[in-house]
């Protein structure tokens, strides 16, 4: 009789723990199910609410979305060259429908793939760069952005003073020693001497310096998972 009333108590031991260890198997399901392509059911929410799990939601920022960033790197056209890392974080939040999708601060990373330092005789300074990559809650997502570029300002006004006032300055020089003809002589030593000093002048570089403000744009549409507060 004891032998019999024992393997009842044993049983019903094995049993209520082979209950507990499904329910804790079954957690991740729980996880999962929180999780679709359009959002986060109430249902499902409650489910990993009860358990203590985190829920998201996976939303699409489209092509064309406007990125407002802050450079956290120097990009310089005498100093950079091609594949130079670039970073940059969010000025402000990105958002879709109100809601908002990659706060303020989110960083990007991308690099420089176009360079060209300032010329003496001709070229004018440019640098370009692209974002392939952004961090958010705890993620890397892959991504595709338009080149940002900045070209150097024409130098050609400056040029122009530069080798006018050589001309002049052999004007009166010429004038002083030989009258009109010695004028007319000195003006054109004096001009030469001025593009002498264009030509051996490089023009101006492209600098953007940590804290620059810059804009993009996603050219391909990036998928990221939001926390479902």
């Amino acid at each position: 009789m004891k032998t019999w009333m024992l393997a009842i108590v044993a049983g019903a031991l094995i049993s209520v723990a082979c209950g507990s260890g499904a329910s804790e198997a079954t957690d991740p399901e729980v996880a999962a199910a929180a999780e679709n392509e359009g959002g986060v059911t109430g249902a499902a929410r409650k489910a990993a609410a009860a358990v203590g799990l985190p829920t998201y939601r996976e939303v699409t920022l489209p092509a064309g979305t406007m990125l407002p960033l802050e450079l956290k790197t120097a990009v310089a056209s005498d100093t950079n060259s091609v594949e130079d890392t670039v970073r940059a974080t969010l000025r402000r939040a990105v958002s879709i429908d109100g809601r908002q999708v990659l706060p303020a601060g989110t960083e990007v990373v991308g690099a420089v793939t176009s360079v060209q330092k300032s010329g003496r005789v001709k070229g004018r300074a440019q640098v370009a760069f692209r974002f392939t990559s952004l961090a958010h809650a705890g993620e890397r997502y892959d991504i595709r952005t338009e080149a940002i570029s900045r070209r150097a300002e024409a130098t050609k006004g400056e040029d122009a003073t530069k080798i006018g006032i050589g001309a002049g300055a052999g004007a009166a020089i010429g004038a002083l020693l030989g009258g009109g003809s010695g004028a007319a002589k000195g003006a054109a030593i004096g001009g030469a001497g001025g593009t002498g000093v264009v030509l051996a002048t490089k023009g101006k570089e492209v600098r953007l310096g940590a804290g620059t403000v810059v804009n993009t744009k996603l050219t391909a549409p990036v998928t990221v998972r939001v926390k479902v507060s």
